[in-house]
């Protein structure tokens, strides 16, 4: 017995809105990390941890917005805040536990060695990404609303063709305000680098983003191939009708 529309619609919105959530989460929490670029391939420039599995999101974003519009798009962005928000308030409150004595010294040494204190290096990475956290939201949110405000104006542009152009030229668009204001916030407002620092690592940031946006376009393509063979030619329409005709609304 074939599924009615309305049960697809929800299945796919749920997987979407999970792949979403979860490399969201995760950008953020290891984005503490920056890390060389030369030492890792060769090329100059350092980036953030996080910046490896965004392009997830970018790819995530476009196709909820193809197939459930900019309110599908807001309604799972600020799910997603409220959820990283707990999250870190989750480990903020790990951060004030006191120390167990035992597990102290069992991890005082490291592999050589060396002396090493683990509470030290817990508070260090997590507190660090409470700085970042706030610049992360922020960012976030900026981003969010004006990627999908930009891929639904490069649709009605377009007339529903291209779907590279609009997925493509929003998240360039939206990643030049993003990646300069994440690292602004969290790294020179509330850390402890310079202007030519933050500068420096957004310029990679964004070159990164924008060659991921580009080199994924297949990606997004075998993506919209799949989920409309799943939904079928005439749900595919009409569930994209409703993503433009919300917009007009």
């Amino acid at each position: 017995m074939p599924q009615p529309l309305s049960h697809k619609k929800q299945q796919l919105y749920l997987v979407l809105s999970g792949i979403f959530i979860v490399n969201a989460l995760l950008a953020e929490i290891i984005g503490v990390k920056i890390f060389s670029v030369e030492a890792l391939l060769g090329l100059p420039g350092n980036l953030t941890a996080g910046v490896i599995i965004w392009p997830v999101v970018f790819i995530t974003t476009d196709i909820i917005n193809e197939y459930f519009g900019r309110a599908g798009v807001l309604r799972v962005s600020f799910l997603t805040v409220g959820l990283i928000l707990y999250a870190f308030l989750v480990i903020l409150a790990t951060t004030k536990l006191p120390p167990a004595q035992f597990w102290l010294d069992v991890n005082s040494k490291d592999g050589q060695g060396r002396p090493f204190n683990i509470e030290f290096a817990y508070q260090s990475i997590f507190r660090q990404g409470l700085g970042i956290i706030i610049g992360s939201i922020t960012a976030f949110i900026i981003g969010q609303v004006l990627d999908a405000s930009v891929f639904q104006w490069f649709r009605r542009v377009a007339g529903g063709r291209y779907i590279w152009l609009r997925a493509t030229g929003s998240t360039l668009i939206s990643q030049l305000v993003d990646s300069f204001v994440v690292l602004f916030v969290a790294f020179y407002v509330f850390g402890n680098w310079s202007f030519d620092q933050v500068l420096s690592v957004a310029n990679t940031n964004y070159w990164y983003k924008f060659a991921a946006a580009i080199l994924l376009t297949p990606v997004l393509y075998l993506a919209h191939a799949l989920i409309d063979r799943y939904l079928g030619d005439e749900a595919t329409r009409e569930l994209q009708q409703e993503a433009v005709a919300d917009e007009a609304v």
